[in-house]
């Protein structure tokens, strides 16, 4: 019952840190304009990810639970389970990313064209509009 636990623990640290990264990379991304040499990144968000669910296993086992901690195991173990969420969620958020992009740019970084699906989601909603109008009649 433990074990389940610390693995269920283990896997929301997984999932949350893998997001965080990704979201970090596509930052890093866009600052430095550079789409071709990511594989840094991607080993550095892999070997964080490890780093935070590695912490958070080893106080729920050795903490918590009171039991021994397998360091080469549980390395073993926690990569079976890093690598697919963390692929499923580049690609996820590559698509996202690529949905909702605001416009396409040539290597010149001139606007080609601008995406309708970015033009067509709403920003604010219709009440918004007017919310300072009556502050602004006196």
């Amino acid at each position: 019952m433990y074990t389940v636990l610390t693995y269920f623990v283990s896997l929301f640290v997984i999932v949350i840190s893998v997001f965080i990264t990704l979201f970090i990379k596509n930052e890093l991304e866009r600052m430095f304009r550079d789409k071709n040499n990511m594989v840094p990144f991607h080993i550095c968000n892999v070997l964080i990810t490890l780093m935070v669910s590695f912490a958070a296993h080893a106080v729920m086992t050795i903490y918590i639970i009171g039991n021994e901690f397998d360091w080469i195991l549980q390395f073993v173990i926690l990569m079976f389970i890093i690598l697919p969420i963390y692929i499923l969620g580049h690609i996820a958020f590559e698509k996202y990313k690529l949905v909702y992009q605001k416009y396409i740019t040539a290597e010149s970084g001139k606007v080609i064209v601008l995406n309708e699906k970015y033009l067509k989601k709403k920003k604010w909603p219709s009440k918004f509009k007017n919310y300072n109008a009556f502050s602004k009649e006196k």
